[in-house]
């Protein structure tokens, strides 16, 4: 069982940063692939980015790829996304999200066992 709790989000002007957190309880946090997905207003949860159990791969959807950044600090229970470059298309809530399965970076948020509550990310023009 794990409870994720995500923080970070705010209003930033196009073309600046944020930093998301995901801190996790639960003592098996290092069995679980993390992810990121995010849904804007009228539209479907989205993939954003996931990372392995051990932090030493990751995957990123074409929309956010070379701008995001997801890393895990498996000590701290937490997983973070670093967002550089913001666009106004990236404003959407962002959620946190745990699978403990044995598939790998899942895309598909079906794939995923927990989920936090979201943070709002707004990016203005």
């Amino acid at each position: 069982q794990v409870q994720l709790v995500e923080s970070g989000g705010g209003l930033v002007q196009a073309g600046g940063s944020l930093r998301l957190s995901c801190a996790a309880s639960g003592r098996t946090f290092s069995s679980y692939t993390m992810g990121w997905f995010r849904q804007a207003p009228g539209k479907e949860r989205e993939f954003a980015a996931a990372i392995t159990r051990s932090g030493r791969s990751t995957r990123y959807s074409d929309s956010v790829k070379d701008r995001f950044t997801i890393s895990r600090d498996n000590a701290k229970n937490t997983v973070y996304l670093q967002m550089n470059f913001l666009k106004p298309e990236d404003t959407a809530v962002y959620y946190c999200a745990a699978d403990g399965s044995i598939s790998s970076l899942a895309i598909d948020h079906h794939e995923y066992d927990y989920w936090g509550q979201g943070t709002q990310v707004t990016v203005s023009s």
